[in-house]
């Protein structure tokens, strides 16, 4: 294989990676982002301002690379005149050479359009422009978003290289490197549409599964975010709305999902505790109610090792998050003997089963 088609197919591949980053790349710091952080600025303090500056840094740099190819075919010594670069040996290569001079051109003259009167004309603005309210400035909805973005309560799930999705308390955005598709939790309807599965490796039978979410706000055009299935519990739960599943889609749960439902289908036969108390937020996840109390009630004689004893804690946990510890403690290795299986208390190390889980009286799951 000649020289300059080596060099050609390492030109490819490193474009495509720095188009569409692989962990490889994003992991050595080889990433438009990160050659070029001065110029974007902190994210977490502007979060708007940083998206715009990197969607015209990413179009100016993706129009360069065809014309640096070229020069570098120049400078590396595999065409001897400059003129052989743009008249060549076909018609393709002129036009491919000319091409190559024409889209910085067109992609400055593209940023120039979207500078004038602060940005009104950028994509970005203009799908934040929709969501203003009392004749508001763009820059005020920008302002809530940059607040929001702060906050600890949010969600953030790279759905690829090229992009990402973050669920703040009343935004719902997709980010992508030119563009960023806003749609607000008030008026937004999200709907699995799709449901992807891919096999891991050929040498197992555990499969990834990718679901396709559509995004409807009655300001803007739908767009369709694709998670992991893995993320899509943190998704839901930072969500002010339900998100609906279509009957055609088949949800692959994951294993703890489903432990989940085994657990509490499991503990529905417990005798129920009555409490005399007001109660509390779960400090598991602050954000249902404490549903249970840990309420010594099997046959295990306390003061022998590993078996169960009496909790004095009060009610503070609610089913899922007690459900989730109790599997965190177990073999991964061992499924088959999780729910014949002990853990201790959060809170006091005494040690349970699932027969000493009492749901309190007047909660349903």
């Amino acid at each position: 294989m000649s020289p300059d088609i080596v060099f050609t197919l390492f030109y490819i591949l490193i474009s495509f990676g720095l188009i569409y980053p692989p962990s490889e790349f994003l992991s050595a710091g080889f990433t438009v982002q990160q050659w070029f952080g001065n110029l974007l600025g902190s994210e977490p303090e502007h979060f708007v301002r940083y998206h715009i500056r990197n969607s015209i840094l990413n179009l100016f740099v993706y129009s360069c690379l065809p014309v640096l190819y070229v020069i570098l075919l120049f400078v590396l010594g595999f065409v001897d005149e400059v003129s052989e670069l743009f008249i060549g040996n076909t018609i393709l290569w002129s036009v491919f050479a000319s091409t190559s001079i024409i889209l910085p051109l067109m992609a400055l003259l593209q940023i120039q359009f979207w500078r004038e009167n602060n940005f009104e004309k950028h994509p970005i603005v203009m799908n934040l422009k929709k969501f203003c309210n009392n004749n508001t400035h763009w820059e005020t909805v920008a302002s809530e978003i940059n607040n929001e973005y702060r906050r600890l309560e949010k969600v953030c799930v790279s759905t690829s290289p090229w992009a990402k999705v973050i669920v703040t308390e009343n935004w719902v955005l997709k980010v992508t490197p030119l563009t960023m598709f806003v749609a607000h939790q008030s008026d937004a309807s999200l709907v699995v549409k799709e449901a992807s599965n891919y096999q891991v490796s050929h040498m197992s039978p555990s499969e990834t599964q990718f679901l396709n979410i559509e995004v409807k706000s009655g300001r803007t055009d739908p767009f369709i975010i694709r998670i992991n299935a893995t993320s899509f519990k943190d998704l839901e739960n930072r969500l002010a709305r339900t998100i609906n599943i279509l009957p055609n889609v088949k949800f692959h749960k994951s294993v703890v999902e489903q432990f989940v439902d085994v657990f509490k289908e499991a503990i529905r036969n417990n005798p129920r505790y009555v409490v005399n108390m007001e109660l509390e937020q779960c400090i598991g996840c602050l954000q249902s109610q404490s549903e249970i109390k840990l309420n010594k009630l099997c046959d295990d004689v306390g003061g022998q090792q590993d078996n169960c004893t009496a909790c004095f804690c009060r009610p503070m946990w609610c089913v899922d998050c007690i459900a989730k510890w109790f599997v965190s403690r177990q073999d991964p290795e061992q499924r088959g003997q999780w729910l014949s299986s002990k853990c201790t208390c959060p809170m006091c190390r005494a040690t349970f089963c699932l027969l000493d889980v009492s749901l309190l009286v007047d909660v349903e799951i």
